[in-house]
C-alpha cells in the first residue's frame, strides 16, 4: 500500500517571514526618507516624473520575494511516499448461509423494525466481513441445493456484493446442511492458510441433500477444518408470511431446528456451537468468533522523501542578486 504526501521538515523557519516583512517595511520607509525637503514648491518647477520614479519599489519587492523563497527552502519542503508491507498468516474462512424458506420468519429486529431472518443475517455478516481485512473469505449458500456464491477472496467488497444478492429460496426451500458443509470443505481443500474455518448458519434441520451433516463434519475433520455452527431464530411458534388466495398473511408457525446435529458438527471439528435467538445475540456470536480466530498480521512502514528546497533556494539567491544589481545601477541613489 502506498500513500503520497507533502510536508515541511522544519516549518518553524516560517517565523522568519516576520523578519522579511520588517525589512520590506524598513526599505519602503527609507525610500520616503530620502526625498529632498524644500521650504516651498514655488522654488522648484515641477518636472515630469520618469518611469524610474514609479518603479523605485521594485528592488525592495524583489528582495522580499527572494527572502520568502529562501525561508521556504530553509523549511525544507519534501514530497514523500509512504509504503506499507503487510505480511499476514491469515485465516481462510467460508461463510455457509442458509437461504431456505424458513428464513422468511419475522422473529428478529433490525434497526428497531421487525424483519425476516435473512435480512438480519446479511447485516451482521457484512459487519463480520469488514472486521477481517487480512483474511481470505468465501461464501456458500444453501437451501435444497448448495452452491458456492463466492470463492475465497481478499476483495471483501466483491464478497459483500454477492452477499447483497442473496434472497430467500434462491437455491430452494428445503435445507441441505450436509451438502452445504461438504461444499464449504471443498472450497478449503487447496488452502495453505495456517487455520481454516467454516461458519455455518442455519435455522432448520437437514431435509435435503445426499450427504449427511455428520459425514460432512468427519470430512472437515480429516482436512483440519474447524466448523462453528450457529442456530438462528426464536424457539417455539414464530410469525411466518404465507401466500394465500387473498394475498400474503402472517401466521404463527413452529419451525423445526436440529440443534443436536449442529452441536455434534462443531464438536467433531473442534469448533463451537452457538444459539442466536435475537439480533444482539447473533452479533455477539460473530464478535466472539472474530476474537477466537485472529490472524497474525505484521505491518512494516517505509518512507522515502524527495527534497524540494533547491527549487526555492536557487530562485531566491538569483532574485537577491537581481535586487542588489538593480539598486546599484538603475535605482542607484546618491543622497
Amino acid at each position: 500500500m502506498q500513500n503520497a504526501f507533502f510536508q515541511f521538515h522544519s516549518p518553524w523557519y516560517f517565523l522568519l517571514v516576520i523578519v522579511a516583512i520588517g525589512l520590506l517595511v524598513f526599505d519602503i520607509h527609507k525610500l520616503h526618507a530620502l526625498k529632498f525637503k524644500i521650504s516651498s514648491v514655488k522654488l522648484v518647477k515641477r518636472g515630469q516624473r520618469s518611469i524610474r520614479y514609479y518603479l523605485e519599489f521594485v528592488a525592495p519587492l524583489i528582495r522580499f520575494v527572494a527572502l520568502i523563497l529562501l525561508i521556504v527552502g530553509l523549511a525544507r519542503p519534501q514530497w514523500g511516499n509512504e509504503y506499507q508491507e503487510i505480511s499476514s498468516e491469515g485465516i481462510d474462512i467460508v461463510l455457509a448461509l442458509d437461504t431456505s424458506g424458513s428464513m422468511s420468519a419475522l422473529d428478529l429486529r433490525l434497526e428497531g423494525k421487525t424483519t425476516n431472518r435473512l435480512e438480519v443475517i446479511k447485516s451482521v455478516v457484512s459487519e463480520f466481513i469488514d472486521g477481517r481485512a487480512y483474511d481470505r473469505m468465501g461464501m456458500v449458500i444453501f437451501g435444497t441445493e448448495a452452491y458456492t456464491q463466492c470463492p475465497l477472496t481478499l476483495d471483501h467488497e466483491i464478497l459483500k456484493g454477492y452477499l447483497d444478492l442473496i434472497e430467500i429460496g434462491i437455491v430452494g426451500e428445503a435445507t441441505a446442511i450436509g451438502n452445504a458443509l461438504a461444499t464449504s470443505v471443498k472450497r478449503l481443500l487447496d488452502s495453505k492458510a495456517k487455520s481454516k474455518i467454516i461458519v455455518l448458519l442455519t435455522d432448520g434441520d437437514n431435509t435435503a441433500g445426499k450427504i449427511s451433516p455428520l459425514a460432512a463434519a468427519e470430512l472437515a475433520k480429516e482436512h483440519d477444518i474447524k466448523v462453528y455452527t450457529i442456530a438462528v431464530g426464536r424457539r417455539g411458534a414464530v410469525p411466518m408470511p404465507v401466500q394465500t388466495p387473498f394475498g400474503v398473511r402472517v401466521i404463527s408457525q413452529e419451525l423445526k431446528l436440529d440443534e443436536e446435529s449442529l452441536q455434534k458438527i462443531s464438536s467433531i471439528t473442534n469448533g463451537e456451537y452457538y444459539r442466536a435467538d435475537s439480533t444482539t445475540a447473533l452479533k455477539d456470536i460473530y464478535d466472539t468468533i472474530d476474537k477466537l480466530e485472529k490472524s497474525e498480521v505484521q505491518v512494516e512502514e517505509f518512507t522515502e522523501y524527495k527534497e524540494m528546497y533547491l527549487a526555492f533556494v536557487i530562485p531566491g539567491i538569483l532574485l537577491l542578486l537581481l535586487a542588489w544589481i538593480l539598486q546599484r545601477t538603475i535605482f542607484l541613489r546618491i543622497p
